[in-house]
């Protein structure tokens, strides 16, 4: 990848939080924290990586994104209206009464969207299933899923692991969004899983650490996993909560908090000045 891409993906992500966090600003409800560590992951996917026509949305031979920790819509959203899978004016019904776009990823009415998700550690036995299918099927799309590092804790992931293992599906592609803080502290605080690339190559992955604030990493580490054959994989996402704002970074606060008036002001001021240094 040249410089020129790299420096694109990240004006891309770049965009990503700033529309992400005027839709919290329309909304006044949103969860900020865990899509921001997330947009470096979704510019490269749906920018540079993923099989996908977001004129046919339904296109049978797509690649599949399941949002796992399906929350962060914040994140989700916009990557799909930047993308041109619906207009960008219709991220101002986010949350809202009249609109579709809800606090939790929603397939029916939002093109784009593969999976439902928002129960945490359901998503990724789904992703599990629809890799399953595309060997069934004699299909080469692969399915990635982004799973949260407090997700994790949930025995369901576990379950889907030892399935994919057992059955080789090596269609899949999960990504940990490692930020290391969930809803009300740390997850060592909370419950510590621990070494994950131990655990999941115990588990029968192939496993990779990156950056996940590292567009060439990430790029690089989805090509080394659609190389590996007989067994799924799963990236380890190293990211920070909150990304890109100074004071939401690194801090449970603002897995779910709002903003006030100053507050909005800050962050876009930072965003904002990200973007143009990028620009430059």
């Amino acid at each position: 990848m040249n410089k020129e891409r790299i420096r694109e993906l990240e004006k891309i992500a770049a965009q990503l939080r700033i529309t992400g966090l005027k839709m919290v600003q329309s909304a006044h409800s949103g969860h900020i924290g865990g899509a921001f560590s997330l947009s470096e992951i979704m510019a490269v996917l749906y920018f540079e990586k993923m099989n996908i026509k977001p004129e046919e949305p339904d296109w049978e031979d797509r690649d599949r994104f399941v949002l796992s920790k399906g929350h962060a819509t914040v994140a989700l959203y916009p990557t799909l209206s930047l993308r041109g899978f619906f207009p960008k004016e219709r991220l101002d019904t986010f949350r809202k009464i009249d609109g579709h776009l809800s606090g939790h990823a929603e397939m029916q009415y939002v093109p784009g969207v593969d999976m439902s998700t928002g129960s945490l550690g359901q998503g990724f036995s789904a992703a599990v299933g629809m890799a399953l299918a595309a060997r069934q099927a004699h299909k080469d799309y692969m399915v990635y899923a982004v799973l949260g590092d407090g997700e994790i804790a949930e025995g369901q992931i576990w379950e889907a692991c030892m399935f994919a293992a057992a059955n080789h599906i090596d269609h899949l592609i999960g990504i940990v969004d490692s930020n290391k803080v969930q809803l009300d502290g740390t997850v060592k605080e909370i419950l510590d899983t621990g070494d994950l690339k131990e655990k999941f190559e115990s588990f029968g992955f192939f496993v990779q650490t990156i950056n996940g604030h590292n567009v060439e990493e990430i790029a690089e580490a989805i090509d080394n996993a659609k190389k590996e054959k007989g067994r799924p994989s799963m990236i380890l996402a190293d990211t920070i909560k909150g990304k890109g704002v100074s004071f939401m970074e690194g801090t449970c606060e603002w897995h779910g908090k709002t903003p006030n008036d100053e507050q909005f002001a800050k962050a876009f001021e930072e965003l904002y000045a990200k973007a143009a240094e990028l620009e430059e």
